[in-house]
């Protein structure tokens, strides 16, 4: 069991501790970081330096210029993090030869008076473990959740006391690492990005981070890009269309592709979309990942690793209910949005909505969830015991329900995908997964080849290795 420290104990324990010497920079929301460590005393020993290029002008001169013009973004917090550890091995590595040097950074927007800002940053430490080896990055986003400045401030002087004493203390255990950035923390802050690089942590799956994050309750919501790096919304979804589909993908199947497909393609076309402003973005919550009992978190990678083969952004939620997705990609200005669902999924999302909102609040379930840019797009599948297709337009509904249904059908809130193949509508994930399991060679032909490739070269889900190997 892990003891939890104050965070006064933690920044002393660093400044009583020789062999860590560093910078701390950071712009935006005082020097709040850095406070902690003086306040404590023993803080020679510790600090090298502490600035705050707070003037735009000032901050450019010294770290350069950003070419989008902001300030509070992940660029900037490298550029911070270069500079600072350049001068940091320049000017001491021949003074302190036996120090492990580190560079603290952050750029922050805390909330303003007016409150129109909610207070979000990023924050990151350059840091060496071993004294002259190449040093190791991690950088986190942040979201205040506090309501008043100077809490915001203090709550960010506590998170980078955390960082720190996290990266030197328990480097070597990844979960408790994360685990421990809420400490004294809990319901202050969601940190939506995680990211470790470097030569001490080269075994380090980033992908696993982002799911320790959602996990551990530090997020609802993290995303990870096509070569499976992880990503922030801020940086690549801000003011853009986006698609999202949620699935097992476990492994993803003909239909899952066939879905993708058609889907993206009808929601670019039907809605005079740009592709190159337009992402789609495949997503698994948490509750999924949790279906069989605990998180296996190989059989999660296993999932990510087929994903990044078929080029798809991967999104990780906590999100079961729609709305609250929605409700987070509404704070990057998404400009249009598409939920893809299977037409079983749609009509358990309303028989729901409807038989838990008897008391009057049907119409109000019902908008959370069909705001005026959220348009669902509906995947047909074969009806239980014959070839008949369930689409939007025959699914059986409650009474209560099908005039309200029949309006956002007439609206085009909810339409039906066209141009599917009606031919694998026979396939599903779980049959596939058993068959793969089973050794019955027929799954191969119910996945896109890259996955079944993939899958047997990786001997991923299980796939049985181990028979093949002595078949004869």
């Amino acid at each position: 069991m892990r003891q939890l420290l104050e965070t006064e104990q933690k920044a002393l324990e660093i400044n009583l501790d020789d062999s860590i010497y560093g910078t701390f920079a950071e712009i935006g929301a005082g020097q709040e970081v850095a406070r902690y460590f003086f306040q404590v005393g023993a803080a020679a020993g510790t600090i090298a330096k502490t600035m705050s290029a707070y003037d735009k002008v000032y901050s450019d001169q010294i770290y350069g210029r950003e070419a989008s013009g902001r300030y509070v973004c992940e660029s900037r917090v490298y550029k911070m993090l270069d500079h600072e550890y350049d001068l940091m091995e320049t000017r001491l590595q021949n003074q302190r030869p036996n120090a492990n040097f580190f560079v603290f950074a952050d750029t922050i927007s805390a909330i303003n008076y007016q409150k129109t800002i909610k207070g979000n940053g990023w924050m990151g430490i350059r840091f060496q473990l071993k004294p002259d080896s190449k040093p190791n990055d991690l950088v986190l986003q942040v979201h205040m959740l506090d309501n008043d400045n100077q809490v915001q401030q203090q709550a960010i002087g506590i998170l980078g006391v955390n960082l720190i004493y996290a990266v030197y203390r328990f480097h070597d255990q990844p979960e408790v690492l994360i685990q421990s950035l809420q400490d004294n923390l809990r319901g202050r802050v969601k940190i939506d990005l995680i990211r470790l690089t470097g030569p001490d942590f080269q075994h380090v799956d980033n992908r696993l981070l982002s799911l320790y994050l959602v996990k551990n309750e530090l997020t609802d919501v993290t995303m990870i890009d096509p070569n499976g790096q992880t990503i922030h919304a801020s940086e690549f979804l801000y003011r853009k269309n986006v698609m999202v589909v949620r699935g097992s993908f476990r492994p993803p199947t003909l239909v899952n592709q066939d879905m993708i497909r058609c889907g993206f393609h009808q929601f670019i076309n039907d809605q005079g979309l740009e592709p190159e402003k337009s992402h789609l973005l495949t997503e698994i919550t948490l509750d999924n990942l949790k279906a069989e009992g605990d998180i296996d978190e190989k059989d999660f990678l296993d999932r990510a690793e087929l994903l990044k083969e078929l080029g798809q952004y991967l999104v990780i939620s906590n999100c079961e209910q729609h709305q609250r997705l929605i409700r987070y990609l509404s704070m990057y200005k998404v400009h249009k949005l598409g939920l893809m669902l299977g037409v079983q999924v749609l009509l358990e999302l309303i028989n729901e909505k409807f038989f838990q909102n008897q008391d009057g609040r049907l119409l109000a379930a019902f908008g959370e969830l069909f705001t005026s840019n959220v348009k669902i797009y509906v995947y047909p599948a074969l009806q239980e015991g014959s070839e008949e297709l369930m689409t939007a337009q025959n699914m059986p509904l409650p009474d209560g329900v099908s005039f309200l249904m029949q309006h956002l059908k007439n609206s085009k809130q909810i339409v039906d995908i066209e141009g599917f193949n009606p031919d694998i509508l026979h396939i599903f994930s779980k049959q596939v997964l058993q068959m793969l399991q089973e050794g019955n060679k027929e799954w191969e032909d119910m996945v896109p080849k890259k996955v079944s490739d993939l899958i047997k070269n990786k001997f991923l889900f299980g796939y049985p290795c181990e028979r093949m190997e002595f078949e004869y």
